[in-house]
Order: structure tokens, then C-alpha cells, then sequence
């Protein structure tokens, strides 16, 4: 008997629209139009588009922080929109976001060990962890390794750090509830190339390590194209174009996708 494999996300017919006030009238401003996508677990799904295109709106459609309009999300298997407390709460422990300014995401007055073991707290009963000092101090001391950081930040302020390493520590701090999906928006767009380059490399080991499934917001299609399994273009708030990445790039349907492959054709150095 045959069983469908469940996606671990899918968006059906989803659209999200702002109220708008143009002069006496307010109108009905849409940013995401009637997108439709699944992501596989384990896979990449690379989502490119310039900015304003709805990229993030999507992504925080998916995360439950704003709702769709219309259209359902799901996320492993549970409706987003009719998920009972505890399950959100379970869904959000799964789905943990990398934003893309490493200066602004993390609290200036808070350490590196407070940043790092601030999910493990506030999700104490889920992993089981309670709120044992040293239990937890060795749980970001684990955390900081696999990104590339030693122990020794942990008593150190956000404003210590270079902006690659700040993108380190919230990639650590993401990783903490041990989440099946990371949605990483920009997450290299504040940096730069070389910077850049290290922190793609970490994440594709980082996948290749704990099985992670991505969705990878971008505008750059030689990243998106290299980190990504499959690749979703959006322009002016609909998808236009999905595929595997190689043949997406190698022979694209769409004008708009060629224009975005001709205006950054090359990977930045470091990247391999």
C-alpha cells in the first residue's frame, strides 16, 4: 500500500495582505499573492528574490509570527492557524530563525552564555535540561564548539565581537532546542564576502552534521544556487518559478530569474 511522505512544511495557496491608507480610502495592500511550496525534510529550499518580493513576509508566515490571509500552512502536518497552544509551542521549538543583521539580533546586555542558554530557559520542561547552572553552561559550551567558538566568550557582550562571529553566536543560540528547521533570512547580506563565505560553509556543515532542514532566504541566486537543494523565486509577492537548483540555473523559464542570474553570476571567494 502506497504512503505519502509528509513534507515537513507546506504552504498552500497562501496570500498576506496590509491595510494601506491612500488618502481618504484604505485599501488592501497585498505582499504575498497565492503562493503555493512544500520543503522537504532534510533539504534546502533556497527562496531569491529582490527586496520587497514578500521573501520574508513568507518566512514569518511560516515561523506563526504573522498570519496568512488566506491559504493554509502546515507544519509537520499541523495547520499553523488551528494549533493548539501546546502544539505551537512544540512547532516553535522545531522552527528557529537566523536574522540577518547580527548587530541588532542579539541583547547588548545580556553575555554570550545568557544569549546562548535563553531558549534552553525558557523552554525548560520541553528538553528536560531544568535550570541547573553548570548543566547549562555546558550546554553552550556544546554549542559554541560546533559553530567554530570556544568557551571563553561566554562571559563576554555582544559588542566584543566581529559581526561573523555575532552571526555565530545566534546560529549557536538557534541551534539550542535542537529545532528540525532553521530559516536563515539574509543571514550573510551584513557581512562581508569572506566573512560571508565562512559563515555558508558552517551552515552547510552544520546540516550535513545534524540533518538540519533550511529554508535559505537570499538575493544573491550563486548562493542560493550552492546551498540549495531546490530553489523558489518570488517577484512582486508571487512565485514565479521552483526547481532543482542545478537545472533551475542552468536553463530558467522565467526573464525575471535569468536578470537575477546576471546580476551576481559568480560566488564570493572562500566558498567551498
Amino acid at each position: 500500500m502506497y504512503h505519502r511522505i509528509m513534507a515537513l512544511v507546506e504552504v498552500k495557496a497562501v496570500s498576506k495582505s496590509y491595510a494601506r491608507r491612500e488618502g481618504l480610502r484604505t485599501r488592501m495592500k497585498a505582499v504575498v499573492e497565492d503562493v503555493s511550496l512544500t520543503i522537504e525534510a532534510g533539504e534546502t529550499l533556497g527562496l531569491v528574490g529582490e527586496s520587497g518580493s514578500g521573501k520574508t513576509t513568507l518566512a514569518r508566515m511560516i515561523l506563526g509570527l504573522v498570519p496568512c490571509t488566506s491559504g493554509v500552512i502546515r507544519v509537520d502536518g499541523i495547520d499553523l492557524a488551528q494549533a493548539a497552544r501546546d502544539e505551537m509551542q512544540r512547532l516553535r521549538r522545531q522552527m528557529q530563525p537566523v536574522f540577518q543583521d547580527p548587530y541588532a539580533a542579539l541583547n547588548p546586555r545580556m553575555n554570550v552564555l545568557e544569549i546562548v542558554t535563553e531558549p534552553l530557559l525558557i523552554h525548560h520542561r520541553a528538553t528536560g535540561l531544568g535550570r541547573d547552572r553548570q548543566t547549562l553552561r555546558s550546554k553552550a559550551i556544546e554549542l559554541l564548539a560546533e559553530v567554530g567558538l570556544d568557551g571563553s566568550a561566554l562571559g563576554r557582550n555582544p559588542h566584543e565581537f566581529s559581526g561573523g562571529q555575532r552571526q555565530r553566536i545566534n546560529i549557536a543560540r538557534a541551534l539550542a532546542l535542537r529545532p528540525k528547521l532553521l530559516i536563515l533570512d539574509e543571514p550573510v547580506s551584513a557581512l562581508d564576502v569572506s566573512v560571508g563565505a565562512q559563515i555558508i560553509n558552517l551552515l552547510r556543515r552544520l546540516q550535513s552534521e545534524l540533518g538540519l532542514t533550511y529554508l535559505f532566504i537570499a538575493h544573491s541566486m550563486p548562493l542560493v544556487r550552492y546551498l540549495s537543494t531546490r530553489i523558489a523565486v518570488m517577484e512582486a509577492g508571487r512565485l514565479v518559478e521552483i526547481g532543482e537548483a542545478v537545472s533551475l540555473c542552468a536553463a530558467p523559464r522565467q526573464e525575471y530569474t535569468r536578470q537575477l542570474l546576471k546580476a551576481t553570476p559568480e560566488l564570493p571567494a572562500g566558498v567551498a
